[in-house]
């Protein structure tokens, strides 16, 4: 028999290509690299010289240390997107500012002083309206006596100026209790904050108040002198996002009860309250970071730049 000549399988194997292999590109690179070592074996390499090995440990715990201390301050400091950070001036917002020290008969709180504002009254009154008030109706209703009395009888005199006296006296006390904020509601609470947040951070208070109110003016430009404002000052940012904050405290306390989970109506509306004091707030401080009226807002406040920086969500 013939010899048999063996050939390809198939002609899948069979290449018709006539054109010449590419050559690979010369490498520039050492034939000889160091790979990089594992964890493992950097331990075990550190762990041939005790020393060195101990002060890496200790450089490393340092840092994470520094780091987490970092880490509490950066949270500290970016506060709550409500809330922010507590301040005494916010704490008096529940009161209206007639509670002189917080914390009082309460385990958990340290007893600290607010500031107060016992001049404003209910039913948007003064003290001194009140009380030229009071003494004009004393006046008005008191009897005659001596010669302006037509009738001498001093028995009688003696009689209707001591009844006079007690209802007048019974008439202190209604009034005292009418005016009084502490049995307000929170509608007469919330009139009241806001006549506070004007006086506080009211234009025509802080421009003489503050020694640098305004943010300084730029390079080559000359300040010039403006009218001094008027009070009450209500449409200034600074006024509006005061009120602002007063309602968001008063309705996110609220909604922080037993049943608040429940409030999807309020819990709308204090989301719309916080992104509306969000839009002042970046619109204060592009207009006036820097000057008197930013910090002092900042800082009486408590906002933080969680309040007005980045989105909010409830």
């Amino acid at each position: 028999m013939p010899p048999r000549i063996p050939a390809p399988q198939g002609l899948r194997s069979l290449t018709l290509c006539l054109r010449p292999a590419p050559v690979a590109a010369p490498s520039f690179t050492p034939l000889v690299q160091a790979a990089k070592l594992s964890t493992k074996e950097k331990k075990r390499l550190m762990k041939q010289d005790p020393y060195g090995w101990a002060q890496a440990q200790q450089r490393k715990n340092a840092n994470l240390k520094r780091r987490e201390e970092l880490e509490k301050e950066r949270k500290a400091g970016w506060g709550d997107p409500v809330h922010g950070i507590v301040t005494p001036f916010v704490e008096s917002f529940d009161t209206a500012g007639q509670q002189p020290v917080a914390g009082e008969g309460s385990a958990s709180d340290e007893p600290h002083p607010l500031p107060t504002s016992p001049h404003i009254i209910n039913n948007f009154l003064t003290k001194e309206e009140l009380e030229q008030a009071i003494e004009h109706a004393r006046r008005v209703t008191q009897p005659l006596v001596g010669e302006e009395n037509t009738t001498s009888d001093p028995e009688l005199e003696t009689h209707e100026l001591k009844e006079h006296e007690e209802k007048h006296a019974k008439a202190l006390v209604a009034l005292q209790r009418i005016t009084d904020l502490k049995n307000a509601s929170a509608k007469d609470r919330k009139h009241a904050n806001i006549r506070r947040c004007i006086e506080t951070f009211g234009r025509h208070v802080t421009d003489e108040k503050l020694e640098n109110p305004a943010p300084p003016p730029a390079r080559g430009v000359v300040p010039q002198p403006r009218p001094i404002r008027a009070g009450p000052d209500t449409g200034s940012s600074e006024v509006q996002i005061a009120i602002l904050t007063s309602k968001i405290r008063a309705l996110a306390l609220a909604l922080e009860g037993p049943k608040g989970h429940r409030d999807k109506n309020n819990k709308r509306s204090l989301r719309r309250l916080c992104h509306k004091r969000q839009k002042l707030l970046k619109y204060l401080e592009r207009k006036e970071r820097g000057s008197g009226r930013w910090q002092h807002l900042v800082e009486t406040l408590g906002l933080t730049p969680a309040t007005y920086k980045e989105q909010i969500s409830l």
